[in-house]
């Protein structure tokens, strides 16, 4: 007799387990625990097997059933449903091995790593812009469609260097997956024209003499914490980006050689880097250490002496001496530093290059290392810090008219 929702629902645990069944090789085996499996007996190939389909109520009669017919259709066909289901189960193991996903974090695992900022960014478009539409899918069925379809989502919100970003991450990770034999075809490499093209946006910055003598008076004169204070004073002097800026670490500082080493995994370039002391520079170095000297970092957190000062603040200080976005950045020392030690101050734009921490190259293509050019350098600091302090005191040194008069 076959079952019904109300005898199954009536069917209680006894001492042992029981099978009670429905119909066309469809049972119900009841556990002596409580529990109601689902079950369905066949012959295949004269060999008398059980497969398992499903846990009541999870799997109602009505499912279950269906499922007994699709299983008893396969036999039909000369199929073993269970040899089918056991098939279909290690290709969706296979497809998930190889899925975009699995492929994107392995090449990520084995990948030379970048500076941590850049490690951040690729997470983060990862994880939230192509996984969620690439990530499931077998990385051999993608296709440039499917991979436009993500960068789109990127472009909607605005942010169209994150989607040159992330085609670029894509590319990478079919390359990879193509040298270890898991996909034929690269559907990101012909997407670069298909992408809206960013408008380049410099860093404002001061280049002109009077305008960066004026910022130093400012900077000069400015008041706040002591660590805002000496950070604001060194980024002219240091130019180099301000994230490098305010994690250093007091660990990275020599005070007796005058120079900062900064560990390549600090780096843009994940390249050592050394920015050698001028006088100034140590002068301010030497006056924080008793101030900050107990947190690993230069310019701690106000909040905290593990953590570094935030990234607004070089930000905030440049606002409150009165310097808007468009007219000066935290960066925008970098641009005001190269400009002037080339046009002014007529110092070789390779060593200024290097100073800069930018990817130079020799003759022969090979990356510079970090103490090339260091004595030329060390003397370029200097002279550009001597040059920041003229351009300050010729500021200073000017009275207005109307002070005169009143002498």
């Amino acid at each position: 007799m076959a079952l019904t929702d109300t005898k199954i629902r009536g069917l209680k645990p006894t001492d042992r387990d029981i099978k009670v069944s429905d119909e066309k090789g469809l049972f119900l085996l009841v556990k002596k625990t409580g529990g109601k499996y689902w079950r369905m007996k066949y012959r295949y190939l004269g060999k008398e097997k059980t497969l398992a389909i499903g846990v009541y109520p999870t799997t109602t009669l009505a499912q279950a059933r269906a499922a007994r017919d699709e299983a008893r259709s396969l036999i039909a066909n000369d199929v073993d449903p269970m040899a089918q289901r056991k098939a279909a189960k290690l290709a969706k193991q296979e497809a998930s091995a190889n899925s975009f996903k699995a492929i994107a974090l392995e090449w990520r695992h084995k990948r030379k790593p970048g500076a941590p900022t850049s490690e951040k960014r690729l997470a983060a478009i990862l994880e939230r812009d192509l996984f969620p539409t690439l990530g499931t899918m077998p990385v051999n069925t993608v296709k440039p469609t499917d991979v436009l379809r993500a960068l789109r989502k990127i472009e909607n919100r605005g942010a169209l260097e994150t989607a040159k970003k992330a085609r670029q991450a894509t590319g990478q990770i079919f390359r990879y997956a193509i040298a270890t034999g898991r996909a034929d075809a690269n559907p990101a490499t012909d997407l670069k024209d298909a992408l809206k093209t960013a408008t380049t946006q410099h860093y404002a910055a001061l280049t002109d003499p009077k305008d960066v003598g004026r910022l130093m008076a400012a900077i000069h004169s400015y008041q706040a914490t002591p660590a805002v204070m000496a950070a604001i004073r060194l980024a002219p002097l240091f130019f180099c980006r301000p994230g490098e800026l305010r994690q250093m670490e007091w660990r990275e500082v020599n005070l007796d050689e005058a120079r900062i080493e900064i560990p390549a995994g600090k780096m843009k370039m994940s390249q050592d880097h050394i920015i050698p002391l001028s006088t100034q520079a140590l002068d301010i170095l030497r006056e924080l250490e008793p101030v900050t000297g107990k947190s690993p970092y230069l310019f701690p957190n106000a909040r905290s002496l593990s953590r570094p000062m935030s990234d607004n603040g070089l930000r905030i200080a440049l606002r409150t001496m009165g310097y808007t976005k468009e007219q000066m950045t935290p960066h925008g020392f970098r641009a005001m530093a190269r400009t002037l030690l080339d046009e002014v101050l007529g110092f070789p734009v390779d060593w200024i290059e290097h100073q800069l921490a930018h990817a130079v190259k020799d003759a022969n293509g090979r990356a510079y290392n970090r103490t090339r050019h260091l004595d030329n350098r060390r003397k370029m600091m200097q002279a550009w810090a001597d040059y920041l302090d003229t351009l300050r005191l010729e500021i200073d040194n000017v009275v207005p008219i109307s002070a005169a008069k009143g002498k």
